[in-house]
């Protein structure tokens, strides 16, 4: 009974081990992937530090780098509860393995006390002998070696039980000397917390000196997203109502091939039987007119199940407004934002994030906007120059339909929106590739 408990004792202990370190495997994954992007956020902003004034993109870089340090400070928080649990679980490991083997050495020690006072083979001999038949002797025999057996097993069981307990106190040892370094690693993020926060109060400190000249560009991007928000429902209503007709010719072609099909078939009812009247079966309009045809419906399907694995239009770039309603930290400067503003060097390749058909390309200002249809889907492209598509042209994901337009001493933005067929606007983060 002893040597099951002890089993089931080691067979938890491995288990609950197992699962510690596949959870702290998990954490190291984590925090490794929070590192990578802390790095590829540092070195754009090395690159957006060349320009003579802060911008959007490099408080937006700031602030992400702000919340992946914070990421990973909490990530590290986690990574010590687990070892401080491991510490509790093996001081509780102990405790009850050193109770066990205490336990255990006192029964040997009875055994052996026991083993010594009748060590005599007169006493053996005389125990078989004195048995009142002969399968009763043979079983005293049995009881003999079993109780041999069980003294070699109590020794094997203690000599487990101590391998087991010398293994629980190293592994104490060695979670000891994980947290030391642990604690030293949360300690070097804090401090570095501290600079970037000081970091990002340097660049808030110069955008809100720069407060008024921001809130004149807000203005003007607000009249330049409210034509171009305008103009996206205007080539959204064209695809609609053009995908309507294409439905209801459709409609009207299966009509006509039916009433021709029963046309043609033999009228000859039976006696006191109705004659049947050629009728049009009636199809019910679908939720959204781009799903009676089958092709543009397996394109939306397909847009749906890539999101979050879009690729994102500009290979190196910047978020500097980010989707839906936000301030300008430091400042009074508020905005709504229909899309994402993706701050990056003019000229750079602007490209399709999906297959589909380019349904306008448009003029809005000075420059230049393409909106592509992906099924009942539409993304938008605005702030570009030297487009290289044109209207009805099918594209590829990763196709180049034009470039940044320059904005400022070489720099641009790419004013990137996903809205669908009802004209609703999505927030292309949560669709593009993290």
């Amino acid at each position: 009974m002893k040597k099951l408990v002890l089993f089931c004792v080691m067979t938890i202990l491995s288990a609950s081990t197992f699962l510690q370190a596949q959870s702290r495997s998990d954490l190291e994954r984590q925090r490794a992937a929070i590192q990578r992007e802390i790095e590829d956020v540092r070195q754009s902003l090395n690159e957006t530090k060349k320009n003579k004034k802060e911008t959007l993109g490099q408080l937006s870089l700031v602030q992400k780098k702000l919340s992946l340090r914070m990421s990973e400070i909490d990530n590290i928080n986690r990574q010590i509860g687990l070892i401080d649990g491991d510490i509790n679980q093996s001081y509780k490991d102990i405790g009850k393995l050193k109770k066990d083997l205490d336990t255990l050495k006192t029964q040997y020690e009875k055994s052996v006390l026991y083993a010594y006072k009748n060590r005599s083979n007169y006493y053996f001999l005389n125990f078989i002998f004195s048995a009142n038949s002969f399968n009763d002797a043979v079983r005293r025999v049995a009881y003999l070696r079993s109780y041999r057996t069980y003294r070699e097993q109590q020794v094997a069981t203690i000599e487990r039980t101590q391998d087991l307990l010398e293994q629980k106190i190293t592994g104490l040892n060695v979670n000891k000397e994980k947290k030391t370094v642990v604690l030293g690693e949360q300690n070097k993020q804090k401090q570095l917390l501290e600079v970037e926060k000081k970091e990002k109060d340097a660049v808030v400190s110069k955008l809100k000196v720069r407060e008024k000249e921001l809130n004149s560009e807000m203005v003007a991007k607000k009249k330049q997203d409210q034509k171009l928000s305008v103009a996206i429902t205007a080539a959204i209503r064209r695809a609609t109502e053009a995908a309507a007709r294409e439905a209801a010719a459709k409609r009207k072609a299966d009509a006509l091939a039916n009433a021709s099909k029963n046309a043609a078939a033999p009228t000859t009812p039976a006696a006191n039987a109705p004659v049947a009247k050629n009728e049009t079966r009636v199809i019910k309009p679908s939720k959204s007119v781009f799903d009676d045809d089958p092709a543009t419906r397996a394109m939306s399907d397909d847009f749906e199940k890539n999101r979050g694995s879009l690729p994102w239009p500009i290979e190196s770039g910047r978020v500097s407004m980010h989707y839906g309603p936000q301030t300008i930290e430091g400042t009074k400067v508020r905005y709504d934002n229909k899309g994402i503003t993706i701050e990056s060097d003019a000229g750079k390749s602007v490209k399709a994030v999906f297959d589909g058909e380019v349904v306008t390309v448009m003029n809005i200002g000075s420059v230049d906007a393409v909106v592509v249809k992906h099924g009942k889907y539409f993304t938008t492209y605005s702030n570009l120059d030297g487009v290289s598509v044109s209207k009805g042209q099918q594209v590829k994901r990763g196709q180049t339909i034009g470039k940044v337009a320059e904005k400022d001493a070489g720099d641009g933005d790419l004013e990137f929106l996903i809205s669908n067929d009802r004209d609703q606007y999505l927030n292309p983060e949560i669709w593009l590739r993290r």
